[in-house]
This record gives C-alpha cells, structure tokens and sequence, in this order.
C-alpha cells in the first residue's frame, strides 16, 4: 500500500516540478531577447501598406460599381498577372474566386486586352514594371495603345494607300 502511495505522489509531483521549470525559466528567456519592437501608430503603416491602401482608394475613386471593391482589385490584378506569365492554372483558380465575389469578368478580359496592347513597356528585369503596368490597366482598360515605333533608317516604309 505505502509503494502505490508512493507512486501516486511521483506521479503528481513530476509534472508539478516540470511547470515550476518552465515557470522560472520564462522570464530568463523573455530578458535574453531582444526588446520588443515598438508597434507603428495607429496612423502609420510600414512597407508597401501605403503604396496598397492608396492603389485600393484610387481604384474605388476611378472605378464605378464592384472593379472598384478592394477584393475585385487585388484578385484582377492577379488573375491578369498570372495570365501574362501563363500561369493558366492557377489564373483560373483566382478567376473562379473573384467571380465568387460578384466581380465583374468583363473588366478582366479589358484588362488583359490593355496589358497585351502595352506588354512592350513591361521590362522583364524591373521587378514592379509589370504589377505598374496591370494596375495602370486595371484602373483605365481603356488606355489607347501607344504609337507604332519609326521605321528604322534602312528600312523602306510602307507605301501609302489610296
């Protein structure tokens, strides 16, 4: 009888002293490590916050009806994006939630229509050239294309039509 007491009180105090462990080893490890950083104001955002904040404002200032709605902006945008890098699969997998979200499919297919007529201004070595490029479509689809380059020097040009 007095072993199975024993045992019972074993069994008890280990985990009792394993918590009192843990206990006092807590505040050693919080005053080891380096202090917390301070949270921004309420005001103020870090980063790229802003940049995103101020792209969703304009897009809700420009844009009538639901293209405009933050959700419908960021997954366009994308879908658009990963059109371009032909990404198909994974730009249909969006394309199915922003139509969840009662955005409208019409301002996607613009979109794209303006990113390929201006796909010439997209460098491939600047990182943000083409997001620039998607949100500057996706605010005005209607963007006229740029003019065609002069013919080179030794290149004869096109004759006139009548």
């Amino acid at each position: 009888m007095f072993l199975r007491v024993l045992s019972v009180a074993g069994r008890l105090c280990v985990p009792l002293w394993l918590l009192s462990v843990l206990i006092s080893q807590a505040p050693a490890q919080t005053n080891s490590s380096k202090p917390a950083e301070k949270p921004p104001a309420a005001g103020q955002e870090t980063g790229k916050e802003p940049q995103k904040i101020d792209e969703f404002a304009e897009a809700q200032r420009t844009l009538s009806g639901p293209a405009g709605n933050p959700e419908c902006v960021w997954l366009g945008r994308r879908v658009v994006s990963l059109l371009w890098r032909d990404d198909l699969d994974t730009a249909f997998r969006h394309l199915d939630l922003y139509d969840r979200f009662g955005c409208p499919g019409g301002h996607i297919q613009a979109t794209f229509r303006c990113l390929i007529l201006h796909g010439n201004a997209i460098d491939p070595k600047a990182a943000d050239s083409l997001n620039g490029r998607v949100h500057a479509c996706w605010i005005n689809p209607l963007m006229p294309a740029p003019p065609p380059p002069p013919p080179a020097a030794g290149e004869p040009s096109p004759p006139a039509s009548h």
